[in-house]
């Protein structure tokens, strides 16, 4: 080889080391308890993406409470999202579906880059899906907008379906807590555990944690609020269209001894006689075929009692809240393009199964076009609007801590050829102003959308420092105290109101108090 060959090669391997190192320079190295990762710098903040906060739950680990992470030797690259939680089908309409795995168990951090003069407030998002559908990695969730408000995101992932809550009478023997069920619970403890133990090396402060999520995100709050496994973990809560505190919800399927046999009834579907088998079949069959094994169980050690009985009790973890709901929330769950005044009983029983009379009467539906409103209407009370108001209530009758109660009424700009088209303020739609993501869509969105964003973000950052969303320059946001207090109205412009909806609302109090026996709430 030539001298100038030599003294090319040697220039080039030089540009290439001080490339590499200028590269590793700007990669954020932060210290976990098993070993530390090299995230990546961008616009300000670092973010690190697919840390694991618990071991692989494969094999033998599948059906058992997360165990803990294999330390590790070298830095880890924490670069890349970890694939999403076994899973059918999306979340959201219209979302492409993620990459998934039993090997699962990840979280994300969004941090402000530049050292603050105190560690930071922390939010921890629980994603919704009906607990068979979610992803910690979805771009309307990613935490850069929040962070840069000055709080650290952290998005968590957890197990769905059967895989996550599936009850057996096996399973509780061989549980050193005698019982089964609600891993896919026990994923979210554990991850608020990671963040206790870890978070002050991503600059968050491990006792200013609120926990926040939409759906069943929001149902999954609720459930954390009243769990003694969770207590100390977090010390705010922010819950978005859904809770777990109507008699319906609370049906007999939701005990541990009828859980248990529905997943007698699911292992035979798959001719599995024993839970050894169970083990051995795909995952992609589980998730496939889930049997209705979709859903959180009172069992002793995660949840006890349920969610309104640990309210009324005063048993709840005590700490501000921050709850509402949307205007138009059953436009994306319901078609009701074929409801019509004759069919309307039917039409309702079909959707959310047999309701009491009262109930239905409550929502005319003389004509075609009122039944059609009427079921949209009656889906938004049943399904999300009353359990935020019993929510609110019961909080503010029985805890100590503040309440701040909203109605979610801006209406994005769908466009009329998407699958949103004409849904208005619907189910899931407070995300894009939550999160401020506005631009992850390119729909025509106006001034007022993106103050409103502005806003909102601000309010949900302002409660995750402090424990009140109130801030300089935003509309004065009332404390909830009572059954009469006033919620704001979060739209254009934002304001203060009455609850909305309140005569269906006291309807569904009367038939639940019938159906309880008793006041579902302290006055």
């Amino acid at each position: 080889m030539s001298h100038s060959k030599l003294i090319k090669r040697a220039v080039l391997s030089l540009l290439i080391s001080a490339t590499c190192a200028v590269t590793l320079a700007q990669s954020p190295i932060a210290a976990t308890e098993s070993g530390k990762i090299s995230g990546v710098h961008q616009d300000g903040l670092n973010i690190y993406k697919g840390v694991p906060f618990a071991a692989a739950p494969l094999g033998d680990l599948r059906w058992r409470a997360p165990a803990p992470v294999t330390p590790w030797v070298s830095i880890r690259k924490a670069n890349a999202f970890a694939p999403a939680c076994m899973q059918a089908g999306v979340s959201m309409p219209g979302e492409t579906p993620p990459a998934v795995s039993e090997d699962c168990l990840y979280l994300n951090i969004w941090t402000p880059a530049r050292s603050a003069r105190k560690p930071l407030s922390v939010i921890v998002w629980i994603y919704g899906g009906g607990y068979i559908n979610g992803s910690s990695s979805m771009p309307l969730y990613w935490g850069d907008r929040l962070a840069h408000k000055g709080v650290i995101v952290v998005t968590i992932a957890y197990r769905l379906g059967p895989l996550g809550f599936l009850a057996h009478p096996e399973l509780t023997r061989e549980s050193p807590y005698h019982s089964s069920g609600n891993y896919g619970l026990m994923d979210q403890i554990a991850a608020l555990e990671w963040v206790q133990r870890n978070i002050a090396s991503f600059g968050g402060d491990s006792k200013n944690v609120t926990i926040a999520g939409q759906s069943s995100g929001s149902i999954s709050v609720s459930i954390l609020m009243a769990s003694p496994r969770a207590r100390g973990l977090f010390q705010r809560v922010i819950g978005e269209s859904g809770g777990l505190f109507e008699p319906f919800q609370l049906a007999p399927k939701y005990l541990l001894a009828n859980a248990e046999q529905d997943g007698v009834k699911y292992a035979a579907s798959l001719r599995a006689t024993s839970l050894q088998q169970l083990r051995q079949l795909p995952a992609r069959l589980l998730t496939g075929n889930s049997g209705g094994i979709v859903h959180p169980v009172i069992e002793p050690y995660v949840l006890p009692v349920s969610p309104y009985e640990a309210f009324t009790s005063g048993q709840q973890n005590d700490v501000p809240l921050l709850i509402g709901s949307n205007t138009d929330e059953a436009r994306a769950l319901t078609d009701v393009s074929r409801v019509t005044a004759a069919t309307f009983d039917k039409d309702i029983e079909h959707s959310v199964g047999q309701l009491p009379p009262a109930l239905v009467a409550a929502y005319p539906h003389a004509t075609d076009q009122e039944a059609r409103q009427a079921q949209l209407s009656l889906e938004r009370d049943l399904r999300f609007g009353w359990d935020m108001w019993a929510w609110a209530r019961l909080q503010a009758g029985t805890g100590k801590s503040s309440v701040f109660y909203y109605s979610f009424c801006q209406q994005p700009p769908f466009p009329a050829n998407s699958v949103y088209a004409g849904w208005g303020a619907s189910h899931f739609a407070e995300l894009w102003y939550v999160f401020d993501h506005l631009d992850q869509e390119p729909w025509n969105w106006t001034a007022a959308d993106r103050t409103v964003a502005e806003e909102m973000s601000s309010y949900w950052a302002n409660f995750a420092k402090s424990g009140n969303p109130n801030g300089p320059g935003l509309p004065h946001w009332p404390e909830f105290t009572n059954t009469d207090s006033q919620v704001l109205s979060i739209g254009d412009p934002i304001t203060v109101g009455s609850v909305p909806n309140i005569h269906s609302l006291s309807v569904f109090d009367a038939v639940y108090t019938a159906v309880r026996g008793k006041s579902f709430a302290a006055k």
